[in-house]
């Protein structure tokens, strides 16, 4: 079974193959990661000059959730310029950032105010299903009273033929 590696360890083995002399390879071997996975780790992770990792573009929506929160905590008292420039660096637009604030604003909402709007769809949910059960009632009724009509018609023909036969 194959175990996921942290990110925190795959970049400080990027850190580590930065400020190391030896070649890719040779560095995988000493280290005992498969030069595949390495070269892997290297082109989604890059270092920059201060030895920070970049992290390379990834699709906004293959972001998890700590690093959308992360993004909106990081820019929270960004100026307009200054956050457009952030988010240049980070590969997203500024639009995404909006959106994910609203997600977390939303997630933090006060339980009985959730609890208030289930309530409510639960009510809602229960005098809909209240409506759709007498609708069926009504119309099992109507079933039943023209099954039995035409029982009455089937026996009312099954006489009038007897009657005319004799």
């Amino acid at each position: 079974m194959r175990e996921r590696t942290s990110d925190e360890y795959k970049q400080a083995v990027i850190r580590k193959l930065a400020s190391s002399t030896l070649s890719e390879r040779q560095f995988a071997i000493e280290e005992g990661i498969a030069f595949s996975t390495l070269h892997k780790w290297k082109t989604h992770y890059q270092v920059d000059s201060n030895s920070q990792i970049k992290q390379q573009d990834i699709p906004s929506d293959k972001w998890s959730p700590d690093q959308k929160f992360a993004v909106v905590l990081e820019s929270a008292l960004m100026s307009e310029i200054e956050l457009g420039e952030y988010c240049r660096s980070k590969g997203i637009y500024p639009e995404h950032v909006a959106v994910w604030k609203h997600a977390c604003i939303q997630g933090n909402m006060k339980h009985s105010e959730q609890t208030k709007k289930t309530d409510n769809s639960i009510k809602a949910d229960k005098k809909r299903i209240k409506e759709l059960e007498k609708e069926l009632d009504r119309k099992e009724k109507a079933l039943a009273e023209a099954a039995a009509l035409l029982l009455l018609r089937k026996k009312l023909d099954a006489l009038w033929e007897e009657n005319e036969g004799e």
